[in-house]
Parts: C-alpha cells; structure tokens; sequence
C-alpha cells in the first residue's frame, strides 16, 4: 500500500478486523489444537505431578489433575479430581488483529507472513492457557486445592503476575510488536509522507 494514506489503511484494517472476528471465532477449535498439543508437552516436562492429562474439547482446553477438589464445581465426577476448563478465545484474540494488520497492509507474501505469525503467537497463547490453570488451581479454587498443590506465597505471586500478564498484555501487545516487526517499511512511508 504504498501509495495509499494512513487512513485508507485504518479503514481496511477495521473492515479486515471484522471479517477476521468472524474467522477466528469459528476456527478457534483448529487453532486451539497447537496450543493444546504445546500445553501438554510443557505439562509433562514441568507440571508432572499436578497433570495427570490435557484434553481439548472444542475451543476448550481441559486440565486433569491429580489434586482432589472438595466440591462439586472443581472436581470432575470421576474420583474428585479436580479438572479445569479453560477457554483458548481469552488468549487468541490477538490473532484476528494481527491478521488484520497484514492484509490492511497489502505487502507481498501475505499467506507466509499469517503463518510466520500465528507460529510466533503460539508459545505466548500457550503461556496464557497455563498461567490460567495455575491462577486458577493456585488461588482459584480456594485454600483446599491450593494447600494440595504445594506453592509457597511467593510463588503464587509469581503465578499471579504470570496470569496477569498472560491475559492483559501479551495478547495484545505481540501482535502488534509482530506486526512493526514485519512492516517497518510501511510505517516508515506513513512517518515520511507525516513529515511532508
């Protein structure tokens, strides 16, 4: 888009932006499978002995674990253990956006640059579906599950903050940090033509 202004480009990434909602919010139960194929290898290797599995239903990512809920909203109906659900749209939402920004932008090689994002916003969703689990089994469900999984204070802060940051900031933040990355020749025209 070379020759086009700032806010023709604004106006196609809202028009982009909205077809794109509509994608994601249908194909999030394709896109939620790397995440959940990611979750699962990071579990294994650091969470051994708190997931016993991880399956996804949908756009829905479920953690078994081995701890015992005490009642009925945190434990699964098979031996009380606890299981929780977490939903992959809270922390793909970003990607329509990003999707936006590259076809607002009508640079070529648009199919490889989606693709080269949606494998960098990867490991940053998969940090937003875990930090949830541990929120949620570390505070979440009260003292009975927390005391069972063995985190001091300090390290419930830290998961806390982890939550935090997983949900609010990467996001939103990364795709946009992608984008520049990918277009900064763009955003040099816009400044250059600014400048004029």
């Amino acid at each position: 888009m070379p020759s086009g202004s700032f806010a023709r480009f604004v106006l196609l990434v809202f028009a982009w932006l909205a077809c794109m909602l509509f994608v994601w919010w249908f194909a999030s139960p394709v896109l939620a499978w790397p995440i959940s194929l990611l979750a699962e290898i990071a579990s294994r290797v650091a969470l051994p002995d708190l997931v016993q599995a991880i399956e996804q239903h949908g756009d829905k990512i479920t953690f078994v674990t081995s701890l015992h809920g005490a009642n009925a909203t945190v434990a699964a109906a098979a031996g009380g253990l606890v299981s929780d659900d977490i939903d992959v749209r809270h922390f793909t939402f970003g990607l329509p956006l990003l999707a936006a920004l590259i076809l607002a932008a009508g640079a070529p090689h648009r199919a490889r640059n989606l693709l080269i994002g949606y494998a960098i916003l990867l490991p940053f969703q998969t940090w937003g579906v875990i930090a949830e689990f541990l929120e949620d089994i570390a505070v979440g469900f009260g003292p009975g599950v927390a005391s069972q999984t063995g985190f001091s204070a300090w390290q419930r802060e830290v998961i806390a903050f982890g939550y935090q940051f997983g949900a609010l900031i990467l996001p939103t933040v990364v795709p946009a940090v992608v984008w520049v990355l990918m277009h900064r020749r763009l955003l040099e025209d816009f400044v250059r033509k600014r400048a004029r």
